[in-house]
């Protein structure tokens, strides 16, 4: 992984695997986190409580609904970005690695303003019918908002412009100013400015005669303060960059300072604008040039009840929602104050509170082109493509494969290409009748909706659930639906009032004269292009009481026919949210009982009060329970009488961890499942959503195998501190095992197919050799780790 950290220094089976992660500690030192929580009168300061007197009701029981026990939604993602950005500050992670970090910092706070923050603002003007479980009002979060994102935009402007961008200078890959280049290098970018730029661009003076101008969300835009030549008047100008306009110039022959050639220096687009504002505003003086950036609420309110074509309706939401109300301005240079206030009040936005001055650059998400043109391979993460698993890679047949029992993959270490051919052989498959297909980000180019319409167009009969309501996929989206439809695709967008999120497959074909179901069922969307990116986990099946629930599902969706009952399917919003309660309750009183009890539950957020209020009452039974949650976490761990068995880690790495895996000790009888939801309201009542149990033994038993590995991470791994703050897992010891869980993720992928070479033929049970007795013992429990004191602001 060029300079990047030593991933494993030594091969480890499953059993030392459960002792590490029991011998890990905290790390100490500085972290990118904070406490979570504002320190105001009748709501939370940040800490636990200091003993459980202050949660003690009359009756003597300790309240599981206080708000001391539950962090911030809005708070804990913002610590989620920190750890991203944590990623980009990191000294072991590759040069181009750490610039993208950058950018997905950036970009994650884009969407975070333009949803979230937005919508805290409109409560702001409405009435709130109920606070948060944690007690916060729409005005402390926004207040508790903005302090913290200020802190991270300062750190992240201090860290690219002291740290990462003078070390890709060193390697030959820099921005620049036009004042920096030769005479003959600006002749040329002076040319292509007059030429190419100027033409387009539409320069408005702010006076009583001109309104202030409309600005599109997220435009870089110049505000210009200049003097008339006529008088002594200041004026104020705005110049919108148009967004078609690359924002990085890539200029050659430019030499570093040892005198070499850099390998790719750029200059900013605004830059140069800003170096012609006399040619763009003739007839001034102009006093000065800064940068700004406007974000807007970017949320579709959609009233679906009242709408007669859903995708007509969206389309019209889609064009209103640019005009949406200014939510953040971002400022870089020097600004008059005059010009500045002028700025926030056309806006009408809180001076303190909604402006965020930047040193350097704003919207740092551009850089990614930088990581996409430079293509050395010494600045980025070891190459890896994702490995077809043993049972599939040379077979013929996929239908035959699959009627030999279920195939359980990890993507992206088994590769996303299995996916594809099976849609694609199916689509072409003359003994294929029918696939039914839920689609949510099919994403660009998409060879699955190329295949979906070539098996409309020669008669099969293929149904699409396109979800147009997928936040900003909604104009992609809108385009694959129609393309569909045209091939003769039957589209249906779902059911009223809820956003369909379950990824689901279903491939009827006619075998002997009868019919057989093939499922595919998944954690992640079906798109390719992010399948390379995200982790998660595939079941494959032809196990026929699967077979009718995906039938029931798909029934579901078209024609809001819910079967009597589920075979194996675990539905929302039909049950799922009483599902996880109720196993959940299982462990409890498994626990109660002196049985086997365990949860480790791997998802992307946990926010829903009434799962984590279950969570304590496992904790206080004595489960011992690690969550794996690598964005948003409401559940305070850690707090005596509690909380106090409860662990949760966050891994962040090259591959955003985005599967949701569920283990149950269940008394010894351990169970598997794989879900498309996480544990949040909106997915337990708002979407349709499938949990599944894993019931093939050797799959269950290699998704525990991966449970554990990401438990064991020691290189990539945080863990959330009763404060709310997150630290780093210490490193390892001397003597100790490095386990970075990605890194070992893709050395399995890569052993198992080296296996399936030597033993001269695939196997469909694709996990190295283990006994299941190795995952009963401490192969399954952890000892509690001494916590390190919490890290103050």
């Amino acid at each position: 992984m060029g300079d990047s950290v030593s991933h494993m220094e030594e091969s480890i089976n499953i059993s030392e695997l459960a002792t590490l992660q029991a011998s890990q500690t905290p790390a100490a030192g500085p972290v990118s986190s904070v406490p979570i929580g504002p320190a105001s009168s009748g709501s939370l300061n940040g800490t636990p409580p200091h003993s459980a007197s202050q949660l003690t009701q009359s009756d003597g029981t300790l309240d599981l609904r206080s708000p001391y026990l539950y962090l911030n939604r809005e708070l804990s993602w913002l610590e989620f970005n920190a750890r991203v950005l944590a990623e980009a500050e990191n000294e072991a992670v590759p040069l181009l690695e750490r610039l993208k970090f950058h950018a997905i910092f950036a970009s994650n706070l884009d969407e975070f303003f333009m949803v979230r923050v937005a919508g805290l603002k409109q409560q702001l003007t409405g009435e709130v019918g109920e606070l948060p479980p944690d007690g916060m009002t729409p005005s402390e979060q926004l207040a508790a908002i903005s302090a913290r994102v200020h802190a991270l935009v300062a750190q992240q402007s201090i860290a690219l412009e002291t740290q990462l961008l003078p070390r890709l200078a060193e390697q030959g890959t820099l921005i620049i100013t036009p004042e920096q280049l030769s005479a003959e290098q600006l002749a040329q970018l002076d040319g292509m400015f007059h030429n190419e730029i100027f033409p387009i661009l539409t320069p408005i003076a702010v006076d009583p005669g001109h309104p202030f101008p409309h600005l599109r969300n997220k435009s870089l835009n110049l505000g210009i303060m200049f003097a008339r030549e006529e008088g002594h008047e200041s004026g104020f100008g705005v110049v919108q960059v148009p967004m078609m306009l690359p924002r990085l110039i890539e200029v050659g022959g430019v030499r570093l300072s040892d005198g070499t050639l850099a390998k790719h220096a750029f200059v900013l687009v605004e830059a140069l604008i800003a170096r012609h504002v006399g040619t763009i505003f003739p007839g001034v003086r102009p006093k000065g040039v800064y940068v700004f950036r406007v974000t807007r609420n970017f949320d579709l309110e959609i009233d679906e009840e009242e709408a007669d074509d859903l995708l007509q309706t969206i389309q019209q939401e889609l064009r209103r929602r640019e005009r949406g109300n200014a939510v953040r301005l971002e400022v870089a240079g020097e600004p008059t104050q005059a010009s500045l206030t002028k700025l926030i009040k056309a806006l009408k936005l809180d001076p303190e509170r909604d402006v965020y001055r930047a040193t350097g650059m704003l919207n740092v998400a551009d850089l990614m082109r930088i990581v996409s043109r430079d293509e050395r391979r010494e600045l980025r993460d070891e190459s890896f493509a994702g490995y077809v698993a043993p049972p599939l890679r040379d077979a013929e047949d996929l239908f035959a494969v699959l009627r030999e029992g279920d195939i359980v993959l990890q993507h992206p270490y088994d590769s996303y290409d299995t996916i594809v051919d099976f849609i694609t052989r199916a689509a072409d498959d003359p003994d294929v009748l029918a696939i039914k297909q839920t689609l949510y980000r099919a994403g660009g180019d998409s060879p699955i909706i190329k295949a979906l319409m070539r098996a409309a167009e020669a008669g099969k009969q293929v149904t699409a659930i396109v979800e147009l309501k997928a936040r900003f996929d909604e104009e992609s989206n809108i385009v694959w639906a129609r393309t569909l439809e045209q091939a003769g695709v039957n589209v249906v967008y779902g059911l009223l009032g809820l956003k369909t999120h379950a990824k689901c497959l279903l491939v009827v074909r006619r075998e002997k004269g009868k019919l057989r179901r093939y499922v595919h069922l998944a954690t992640g969307n079906y798109n390719p292009t992010t399948a390379r990116m995200y982790t998660d986990i595939s079941l494959f099946t032809s196990k026929p009481h699967i077979g009718e629930d995906a039938s029931s599902l798909f029934n579901l969706l078209t024609g809001y026919s819910a079967p009597p009952k589920w075979n194996s399917f675990i539905v929302a919003p039909l049950g799922l949210h009483e599902a996880v309660l109720g196993l959940i309750q299982r462990e409890t009183e498994h626990a109660r009982a002196g049985r086997p009890a365990r949860i480790i539950a791997k998802m992307n957020a946990l926010v829903d009060e009434d799962v984590i209020e279950a969570l304590y009452r496992a904790s206080q039974a004595g489960v011992s329970i690690t969550l794996l949650v690598r964005g948003i976490c409401c559940l305070r761990p850690g707090v005596a009488r509690v909380s106090d068995t409860i662990e949760v880690r966050a891994i962040v790495d090259r591959f955003l961890e985005h599967g949701r895996i569920l283990y149950f000790a269940n008394g010894g009888k351990e169970e598997v499942f794989i879900a498309s939801a996480d544990w949040m309201p909106r997915n337990f009542h708002r979407r349709v959503e499938v949990m599944v149990p894993i019931e093939d033994a050797a799959m269950r038993m290699r998704l525990i195998e991966v449970l554990h590995v990401q438990c064991a991470d020691n290189v990539k791994s945080w863990f959330l501190r009763s404060d709310g703050s997150y630290a780093r897992v210490a490193p390892p010891a001397a003597g100790q095992a490095a386990v970075r869980a990605q890194q070992r993720f893709m050395e399995l992928a890569r052993d198992r197919v080296k296996a399936s070479e030597v033993a001269g033929r695939p196997s469909r049970f694709h996990l190295p050799p283990m006994q299941a007795r190795q995952l009963e013992g401490q192969g399954v429990r952890t000892r509690r780790r001494r916590e390190a004191p919490p890290v103050k602001k």
